[in-house]
C-alpha cells in the first residue's frame, strides 16, 4: 500500500496511482483527524469521494504518530493525550476517539489503537505497552460500530520475543479481521525484525490477513513474504523517488549520477510505465539536479509501478507454487548492480 498519509500520495494524483497498478492505499487517522478534521470529511461524503479514490482505503490508528510526531504525550489507561504537531494544541486519541475517527473517514480497513514503545525500551515498559494494547484493542472491538470495516488488531511486544507471543495470543483471543505486526522500523536491525517477525507470525491465524507495518524495501518485502506476511505499507517508494532513488529489478538506480547524463535509455528496459515510455535517465536526472517538481511525479509513478508489479509477481509465484525460485531469481538479477552492491542481497 503506498502511503496517502493525508489523503495524497505524495508526488502523484490518484489517477495517476491507479494507472501504475496502485489497488489499495494507507490514510493515517493522525494526521485527517488534525487537518481537515474526519468530521468535515465525513461531511464531504468520506475519504474516497473526499479525495476521489474509488479502491479500497486502510487506515491506520495514529498510535505510531502520537510516538514519532508529538511533542509531548501522556499515556493512560484510557488513550494517549498529546500535542499536535501543527500548533501545539492538547488532543486525546481513545479507543472510542479512534473508531469514531475511522468510522467517519469510511476506510475499509480499520485498525485498534495501540501503544507503539520506542526504540530500545525496557521488558517492564514493553509489557505495560502490550497490555494497553490489548486494553484498547478490546475497547475498539466495543466501540465497533460498522461492520462492513474488517478490524485488525496489531501485534506489540517490541524485540522480546515473549511479549511478542503474548500479545499475539492475547489479540487472537478477541478474534480480529486480520492482525497487524507493529513496532517495527523503530530502530531495530534487520536479523532481529526478522527473527521476531518468524516467531510472531506462528501464532495468528493461517487464513486471516498479516499486515507489516511500516517495513518495505524490496528484499525485505520478499523475506516477510516467506515468512508468511500478506500485506506492507511504506514511504520508500514515493520518498526515495523525490530523493532521487529509482527500484528496478536489478537493484536501486540513483538517477542524479553523472553516468546518466547523456543516457538515452529509459531508467529500465522493458518497464511499461508511464516515466519509462516517454522519458530517458538524461531528462529524468536533468530534471533532478534542476529540482524540477516534474522529477518527483515523474520517478514516484515508476516506483510505484515497480512495486505493484512487484507484488503481483509474487502473488503469481506463490499460485504457481515457485515462490523459492522466485526469491533465488530476484536475488540473482541484483548480484551484478554495482550501485546497489552484491553482498548485501545474497540469498539466505
Amino acid at each position: 500500500m503506498p502511503v496517502g498519509t493525508v489523503g495524497a500520495i505524495k508526488g502523484v494524483s490518484p489517477e495517476e496511482a491507479r494507472d501504475a497498478g496502485v489497488e489499495i492505499i494507507l490514510g493515517n487517522t493522525y494526521h485527517l483527524y488534525l487537518r481537515p478534521g474526519h468530521k468535515l470529511i465525513e461531511k464531504l461524503g468520506g475519504l474516497h469521494r473526499f479525495m476521489n479514490w474509488p479502491g479500497p482505503i486502510l487506515s491506520d490508528s495514529g498510535g505510531f504518530q502520537t510516538l514519532s510526531l508529538s511533542k509531548l504525550r501522556t499515556i493512560s489507561s484510557e488513550g494517549v493525550t498529546f500535542r499536535s504537531h501543527i500548533d501545539g494544541s492538547t488532543h486525546f486519541l481513545g479507543p472510542a476517539k479512534v473508531m469514531e475517527i475511522q468510522k467517519a473517514l469510511g476506510a475499509d480497513i480499520i485498525m485498534t489503537l495501540d501503544e507503539c514503545a520506542p526504540s530500545g525500551a525496557e521488558h517492564d515498559y514493553v509489557l505495560n505497552s502490550v497490555r494497553l494494547t490489548q486494553q484498547w484493542a478490546q475497547g475498539c472491538l466495543e466501540e465497533r460500530k460498522d461492520n462492513t470495516q474488517a478490524l485488525f488488531g496489531i501485534v506489540q511486544g517490541g524485540v522480546y520475543p515473549d511479549l511478542r507471543e503474548m500479545s499475539a495470543k492475547g489479540l487472537v483471543s478477541l478474534g480480529f479481521d486480520g492482525y497487524a505486526l507493529g513496532g517495527f522500523s523503530v530502530g531495530e536491525d534487520k536479523r532481529t525484525r526478522e527473527d521476531v517477525i518468524r516467531l510472531t507470525i506462528q501464532f495468528l491465524p493461517e487464513k486471516k490477513p498479516v499486515y507489516l507495518m511500516g517495513v518495505g524495501t524490496p528484499e525485505d518485502i520478499i523475506e516477510s513474504v516467506r515468512m508468511g506476511v500478506d500485506m506492507f505499507d511504506c514511504v520508500l517508494p514515493t520518498r526515495n523517488a523525490r530523493n532521487g532513488m529509482l527500484f528496478t529489478h536489478t537493484g536501486k538506480l540513483i538517477i542524479k549520477n553523472a553516468q546518466y547524463v547523456a543516457d538515452s535509455s529509459p531508467v529500465e528496459e522493458g518497464c511499461a510505465c508511464y516515466t519509462c515510455s516517454h522519458y530517458s535517465r538524461a531528462y529524468l536526472r536533468h530534471l533532478c539536479v534542476s529540482k524540477e517538481i516534474l522529477s518527483y511525479r515523474l520517478n514516484t509513478i515508476h516506483n510505484l509501478y515497480y512495486y505493484t508489479h512487484f507484488m503481483a509477481d509474487i502473488r503469481r509465484a506463490i499460485e504457481e507454487d515457485r515462490l523459492d525460485e522466485f526469491s533465488h531469481e530476484f536475488y540473482a538479477k541484483r548480484m551484478n548492480n554495482q550501485e546497489t552492491g552484491k553482498a548485501k542481497y545474497l540469498y539466505q
